[in-house]
């Protein structure tokens, strides 16, 4: 089976004026046959998630006629506004909304459902959707629209700030790409209105950013980012905010959204594999963003110097929001308007010098957690996960059961390259069951196409074996598909073990289920509001790739040996020379010495 979200690389879809100009003719055709007597451009399927869709169809339209002149849509703008200043604009409150602030205020709002009560939640982010849309129509249309009525929008728009900012709580989701799409519409509104309004509204939107998002970002990876629904980062709404950081910087100047926007990208340029896949995150592990997406990653991947348009996003999504038989949705358009403004480009090679949560070169990638643990290894075209034992997730030496992964003080990391390899030793401190100290040094050494992997731990009782990953996803042309093996090879044994144990702790790699549908069947929370990677959290065992130890290591020694890549044989050696670790293989040798002057592990690296 093929994941569903993760598809192509978002680099991939035509970025080109006559692109996007395609791209619109498409949309004015739906449109202008959808458009009905009352002046809705909604979808006709669509229930959710539709306070904003027509005024965003609308919005395109504006964008269609500023480029293309085409004499059919003026019309269509005039009668869809009317429609949503008519038809989408509520001001009653909604019953059963549980985060307003002031009841009966009279200010406008959009629901995320028509009917009164039936999902009111949603129409924090509906609103913020829909001032969106608002300020991009009265930006775009400004010849469609007589003076009247762009005051009256414009009266709509500063209404639906005051609600969002006023009449409500802020982010009351904690969802980090809601609060920064509501401090952008303010932004944009702030520039529409004139005098002391569009001065109150523009201090009060960076006062918003100030002490409602930067002062409770959330670190993870050695990154300061935006909480996304509880969590640090999150697939799909990840990215979607590293392209309000990108709108925001552009209409206001402010360096704050460029310094923010700069450690998000450089954040996701770690954490994603060279491949694009990606996984994890507090609210869907694997769906992934598309269109939405695209301003953020072409901007800030300019910004910092590497390719974040090789993310793997949802191509049916790749230009616009669609309803299941392919037409256009309106939801989210401003984000086509903004990347078809912006004229940035994609930049197409990888970042230079080391990350520390990051080995990367070729076709290979390791992403590193936050316990510098492996949370995606690439290599082969294969994608590996942590695997689970007893309860307990990573790469690392097992002894009865316990996983020797778990850092018990500083984390220390050397990068390494030489002229065509590329190398990284992690060396922790772990506390087993019987309390003692140990250090596990793990290395990674990649050529671009192999990964060779080697852990070495102070003797461990027992029979000990390496827990090197599960093998979950692998390439196929333009698809991810799922999978349940990989190529790789130990120099001791190598088993590939699935859960004796039936039930949803335990993950069957063989088994037609994505990583996210058995995360959320452990979380504790209905699907899309729930949190899966806590839900993960709770596995007890995963299908997992199993190695034994390198024969003739040091006597005090176990080490491990693992190459992903290639199913040939593997010979590693493991000597001491002096206090040094020397271990080589067909194609290096490398050097473990002793700690620096600063406690920091000695590496060295020779070719062979």
């Amino acid at each position: 089976m093929y994941l569903p979200h993760q598809r192509g690389p978002l680099h991939d879809l035509a970025d080109t004026p006559q692109a996007y100009d395609a791209v619109l003719a498409d949309v004015t055709e739906q449109a202008l046959a959808r458009l009905t007597p009352q002046g809705s451009l909604e979808h006709p399927d669509c229930v959710d998630d539709i306070g904003d869709t027509s005024l965003g169809i609308t919005s395109l339209l504006a964008l269609a006629w500023e480029r293309s002149r085409d004499p059919r849509l003026p019309e269509a703008v005039r009668r869809s506004v009317d429609f949503h200043l008519r038809e989408r604009v509520y001001r009653d409150d909604n019953p059963g909304y549980p985060n307003l602030r002031v009841r009966n205020s009279g200010l406008p709002y959009a629901r995320y459902t028509l009917a009164p009560g039936a999902h009111p939640i949603g129409d924090w982010p509906s609103t913020v959707w829909a001032l969106l849309q608002l300020v991009n129509v009265t930006e775009t249309a400004t010849d469609l629209l007589d003076d009247e009525l762009r005051h009256e929008l414009l009266q709509v728009a500063h209404g639906y700030w005051r609600w969002l900012t006023e009449a409500t709580f802020f982010n009351p989701q904690e969802a980090g790409n809601q609060a920064l799409g509501c401090v952008v519409g303010g932004l944009m509104l702030a520039r529409q209105l004139h005098g002391s309004d569009g001065e109150s509204v523009r201090a009060r939107a960076m006062s918003l950013y100030e002490e409602e998002i930067r002062a409770h970002r959330v670190r993870d990876r050695g990154a300061l980012l935006p909480p996304e629904h509880g969590g640090a980062y999150d697939n799909n709404y990840g990215p979607i905010s590293l392209s309000f950081l990108a709108q925001a910087h552009r209409v206001s100047g402010e360096d704050v959204f460029a310094r923010d926007g700069d450690a998000l990208a450089r954040y996701i340029d770690a954490r994603l594999t060279n491949g694009g896949f990606d996984n994890g995150g507090p609210r869907y592990s694997e769906q992934h963003s598309g269109f939405e997406s695209v301003l953020g990653l072409r901007y800030f991947g300019h910004r910092i110097g590497s390719d974040l348009g090789r993310y793997r996003g949802d191509t049916r999504w790749g230009r616009h929001a669609v309803k299941a038989d392919g037409g256009v949705d309106g939801h989210f358009a401003w984000m086509l308007v903004w990347q078809i403004q912006d004229t940035t480009r994609w930049h197409r090679t990888p970042a230079g010098g080391p990350a520390r949560h990051q080995l990367r070169a070729g076709t290979v990638s390791v992403a590193f957690d936050d316990r510098m643990t492996p949370s995606v290894t690439e290599a082969g075209g294969t994608y590996y996960l942590p695997a689970a034992v007893s309860r307990q997730h990573g790469y690392g030496p097992v002894t009865d059961g316990f996983l020797l992964c778990r850092p018990m003080g500083e984390v220390r990391v050397r990068d390494l390259r030489t002229a065509t390899l590329t190398a990284k030793l992690v060396t922790k401190p772990v506390v087993g069951r019987d309390h003692v100290l140990r250090y596990v040094r793990s290395l990674y050494v990649t050529d671009g196409t192999l990964l060779w992997t080697t852990v070495a731990v102070e003797r461990l009782a027992g029979t000990p074996y390496l827990l090197a990953g599960l093998p979950y996803a692998e390439d196929d042309g333009d698809r991810v598909r799922r999978t349940a093996r990989g190529e790789a090879v130990s120099a001791g044994t190598l088993r590939l073990t699935h859960p004796a144990a039936e039930g949803a702790e335990h993950f069957d790699a063989r088994a037609e289920l994505t990583q996210q549908q058995a995360a959320f069947a452990l979380a504790a929370d209905p699907r899309g509001y729930g949190d899966p990677d806590e839900g993960w959290r709770h596995l007890v065992s995963s299908t997992a790739l199993e190695a034994g130890p390198v024969p003739d290591a040091p006597d005090d020694l176990h080490v491990f040996a693992v190459r992903y890549g290639s199913p040939d044989p593997l010979t590693v050696s493991v000597t001491r020379d002096g206090t040094d670790l020397v271990i080589r293989t067909a194609r290096f040798t490398a050097v473990l010495g002793d700690d620096d002057a600063q406690g920091e592990p000695e590496l060295t690296l020779r070719e062979t």
